[in-house]
């Protein structure tokens, strides 16, 4: 008669280490990238510093912030947070409120007095930056903490580019751009005001610079052709956004047109209505669905009582009205006039159609590109020429601010490894943890704090800042909603499921490894794994 089949295992010996045919794939941990990051045009380490909030070390999760983005006061405000459109949460109950989070600790950063550490080292190389924006800013702070000196020459009386002049009041308080600017200029950073760069090849040789960073701004507003009787009052939204930093604010009058369906033209049709504009009134040729303002931001507009024509264009401008025209679109979505015309009551005219940078300086720089109004460059963000980069506006990419943060920080890298005389190499990029690798049925639905919202009357009559900050509990809460999509946070739950005794637990902070030697590769604590941490890998025999 023959005996039923049976293997004895000596543990120690090297039949152990291969377990047969009954395990095929084996289970291995890894670091997956969280989608927030992936998403972040400012590169931020946003799982990175929700870690440390979330446990209440608010300064800690302030530093981590900061080693990408210098601006986590002004972000918190200003950015368009499409990190929370990426949230893999939004698909369990919604988003983590990142950007709340992010204004929470900038304004902890301002309220406790934090400063950058001073750099270790100087390295003795010098870098001009021209245009002290967002991009031009977050260069300087990267290149000064890497050891270089750094000289910002800036044509306006002000820090801050377009987050000063382009972003009004009630969006960003005044005070919070120059805190976070003058952390910055005490790291070393040298900036010189109202000074335009017009040659900057003199510039840099005049300065000894090694090498500059370009970062103008886009502040020449698109013009365009509308016939205007000689006392019609016609303005562009830039120059009314950049009067509102002086003394004197702009004269608009009693009714307001604003011409545009763009941020800025939301910007200004508020603004208006601070000013005391009984009516303001965008006009856009298009339909709402096309409208490339932020949702979030016309509906705010509507509440404070902005009025919207949609599928309109303007023809004519006179002293006290416009003819506007309607449109219809076509069955490809594009508007084409009808022939019908309305008159509307306006003191002034506003143009919000964009923006143009002033390339002047660069003109005769050999090897400078310019291609559709912006500066050409390559993956290191240089120019055709050597040693001169360029970001923000100046280049090909969306204009808003948390992209020229990220330029400023990417060109940083480059300058210093260019300097250094190789190459900067970033990193390998992980996998994205996707929301299916998530196991969310561990965690229960906790709906998204929202901020604190100035009333509807103190919006339509001064410049209060709109939006509230979250108080310590609820940023508390926020932070704690994260999923930690794609990292080990140490809650046991593979270390308690494993049948076979097979995970070993390492210390706090020092996560799990597997005994292969008992594992059988039943996958379990992949599919008990909150964060989709753990992934099963074909078994090498």
């Amino acid at each position: 008669m023959q005996k039923p089949f049976a293997i004895t295992l000596d543990v120690g010996s090297s039949l152990a280490n291969h377990t047969g045919s009954w395990r095929t794939s084996r289970p291995v941990y890894l670091s997956r990238k969280p989608p927030c990051n992936h998403q972040c045009p400012a590169g931020e380490n946003i799982q990175g510093w929700l870690f440390h909030a979330e446990s209440g070390n608010y300064e800690a999760a302030w530093r981590t912030l900061v080693e990408d983005n210098p601006f986590p006061a002004i972000m918190g405000r200003v950015c368009y947070h499409t990190c929370e459109g990426a949230c893999n949460r939004a698909q369990l109950d919604s988003a983590v409120g990142i950007n709340s989070v992010e204004h929470f600790l900038g304004d902890q950063a301002i309220a406790q007095g934090w400063k950058f550490p001073a750099p270790a080292q100087t390295t003795g190389k010098k870098v001009l930056i021209v245009g002290a924006g967002p991009s031009g800013l977050s260069a300087a702070y990267h290149l000064a903490r890497l050891g270089h000196a750094v000289t910002v020459i800036e044509a306006g009386p002000l820090p801050g580019g377009m987050m000063r002049f382009g972003i009004p009041q009630y969006r960003l308080p005044r005070k919070v751009l120059a805190a976070e600017v003058q952390r910055i200029v005490d790291l070393g950073v040298r900036i010189e005001y109202n000074t335009k760069v017009t040659d900057v090849l003199r510039a840099k040789q005049d300065g000894g610079f090694d090498a500059v960073f370009l970062a103008v701004g886009a502040h020449i507003a698109k013009r365009a052709y509308i016939p205007a009787g000689d006392s019609a009052k016609v303005l562009d939204a830039v120059s009314v956004l950049r009067s509102m930093e002086g003394e004197e604010k702009p004269l608009l009058g009693r009714r307001v047109v604003i011409y545009g369906g763009g941020n800025t033209a939301i910007d200004v049709a508020r603004t208006a209505k601070r000013l005391g504009a009984t009516e303001s009134i965008i006009v856009y040729r298009r339909n709402r669905e096309k409208m490339p303002a932020h949702d979030f931001e016309v509906e705010e507009a509507l509440q404070e009582g902005v009025m919207i024509k949609w599928l309109s264009t303007i023809k004519q401008a006179g002293e006290s009205s416009i003819t506007v025209e309607k449109m219809a679109l076509d069955d490809k979505g594009f508007p084409q006039p009808t022939g019908e015309y309305e008159t509307l009551e306006a003191d002034s005219v506003v143009l919000a159609l964009g923006q143009d940078v002033d390339l002047s300086l660069i003109e005769g720089v050999p090897g400078m590109s310019v291609e559709d109004g912006v500066v050409q460059v390559n993956a290191q963000m240089m120019t055709g020429h050597a040693g001169i980069f360029a970001g923000g506006d100046m280049v090909p990419a969306e204009r808003n601010a948390t992209v020229a943060i990220g330029h400023g920080k990417k060109a940083a890298r480059n300058i210093d490894a260019w300097l250094r005389g190789n190459a900067y190499v970033a990193a390998p990029q992980a996998e994205v943890a996707t929301y299916d690798k998530l196991n969310t049925w561990y965690y229960s639905d906790a709906p998204k704090t929202m901020r604190p919202m100035l009333d509807i009357i103190r919006r339509q009559s001064t410049f209060e800042e709109v939006q509230g900050v979250l108080d310590e509990t609820n940023a508390l809460f926020e932070a704690r909603r994260c999923l930690s999509c794609g990292n080990c946070f140490e809650c046991d739950n593979c270390y308690g499921v494993c049948p076979d005794n097979a995970v070993i637990k390492k210390g706090p902070g020092l996560g799990f490894d597997f005994n292969y030697d008992y594992c059988k590769g039943c996958g379990i604590c992949v599919s008990e794994c909150p964060c989709g941490a753990i992934k099963m890998e074909p078994e090498d025999i």
